[in-house]
C-alpha cells in the first residue's frame, strides 16, 4: 500500500484532524442536531486558523494553501462565518 503514507509534515497530521473534526460536525448535522454539528465545523475551521497561524510555511503542509495571511482570513471567515450562522438562526417553535 504505498498510497497510504504517514503525512511528512506536522500541517498535515493537523490537516487530517481537522478533517476529521469537520466530518464529525458533518455527520451531526445529518443525524439532526444541526446547530451543535455547525458549531463542531466552525471549530473545526478555528483549530486550523490556529495551527496555520503558529507552524513556519515549511511545517504547515496542507495547511498551506496560499499565503499565510489570506489563509489566516479566509480561516477566520470560515470559522467566524459558521459558528455565527448557528447562533443566530432562530429555532422552531
Amino acid at each position: 500500500m504505498t498510497w497510504l503514507q504517514k503525512p511528512s509534515t506536522t500541517g498535515g497530521i493537523v490537516y487530517l484532524i481537522v478533517m476529521a473534526v469537520l466530518l464529525i460536525g458533518l455527520g451531526t448535522v445529518i443525524f439532526g442536531a444541526w446547530r451543535t454539528g455547525i458549531v463542531l465545523i466552525g471549530s473545526g475551521f478555528g483549530l486550523a486558523f490556529a495551527f496555520r497561524a503558529v507552524l513556519p510555511d515549511e511545517r504547515a503542509g496542507m495547511l498551506r494553501v496560499r499565503r499565510r495571511f489570506f489563509d489566516l482570513v479566509v480561516l477566520a471567515l470560515c470559522c467566524a462565518g459558521t459558528i455565527v450562522l448557528a447562533i443566530v438562526i432562530p429555532t422552531r417553535v
